[in-house]
This record gives structure tokens, C-alpha cells and sequence, in this order.
């Protein structure tokens, strides 16, 4: 009984968060990126079926497999996060945002920004396995 409980609790959250990931798509503010991470996470654990289809999708299955083989991040999304966050953080200050919000967020975006920065780029399509099936 306790697993039911448990894979019903990480499929009720793997597919609430592709629910939000997707509304994220046409809802301002909304992020959508977080939201897959997290499913793609929490899939494994509670409906491999979903997991299946998150990493098999032609639009999101690469970059998470890149992630999950390679801790890589592909180098066009790293352009974009980049964009984004120095474009909230104008938006804020345009906005007239108090000075310790504007240092904050500040400090927070350098954070993900050096995380982003530091990741490796995604290597050409299908090294990793390839170097693993000569380690083993």
C-alpha cells in the first residue's frame, strides 16, 4: 500500500509540473523550464510511461538526455537564459524596483548565471555512449 502511495504522489507531481511546464508556454511569467526539470525528475519514480515519453519527445528528450548523461547544458540555451535574466533584471530596474530588490535578484541571476556558465556545452550526439561501450 505505502508504494502505491508513493508512486501515486510522484506520478501526481511529475504530471502536475508538465501541466504547469505547459501552461508556461502561453502564460506570461510563468516558467516553464523549472517545471520539466522537476517532472523529468520525479517521472522515474512514479510512471515510467511519462519519463519514457519526456525523454523520447523530439522537442525536450534531447536536452534532458544531454543533462541526465552529461550534466551539459546545449550552448543556444544557455545564450537564452542568459538573455532572459540580464531582461528581467532591466525589466525590474526600468520598473522602478527598490534598491534591495534590484541587488538580490542581481545577485541571485550572477548565481544561475555562473551555475549555467560553468556547465559543459552538449557534446556531438551519441559520444558518451559510445566512450562508455569502449570502457566496458
Amino acid at each position: 500500500m505505502t508504494r502505491l502511495v508513493s508512486r501515486l504522489a510522484w506520478s501526481s507531481l511529475a504530471y502536475g509540473c508538465v501541466g504547469l511546464g505547459t501552461a508556461g508556454l502561453v502564460v506570461p511569467l510563468l516558467p516553464t523550464t523549472p517545471f520539466l526539470l522537476v517532472a523529468a525528475w520525479a517521472a522515474p519514480k512514479g510512471s515510467p510511461r511519462l519519463a519514457r515519453w519526456l525523454h523520447e519527445h523530439p522537442r525536450l528528450g534531447p536536452t534532458l538526455n544531454a543533462w541526465r548523461e552529461q550534466r551539459a547544458v546545449p550552448r543556444s540555451a544557455k545564450r537564452l537564459a542568459l538573455l532572459l535574466l540580464a531582461a528581467s533584471w532591466l525589466v525590474l530596474w526600468l520598473g522602478g524596483a527598490p534598491l534591495p530588490v534590484l541587488a538580490l535578484t542581481a545577485l541571485l541571476f550572477c548565481g544561475v548565471a555562473t551555475f549555467l556558465l560553468t556547465r559543459p556545452d552538449v557534446a556531438g550526439r551519441g559520444t558518451l555512449s559510445r566512450d562508455r561501450s569502449r570502457m566496458l
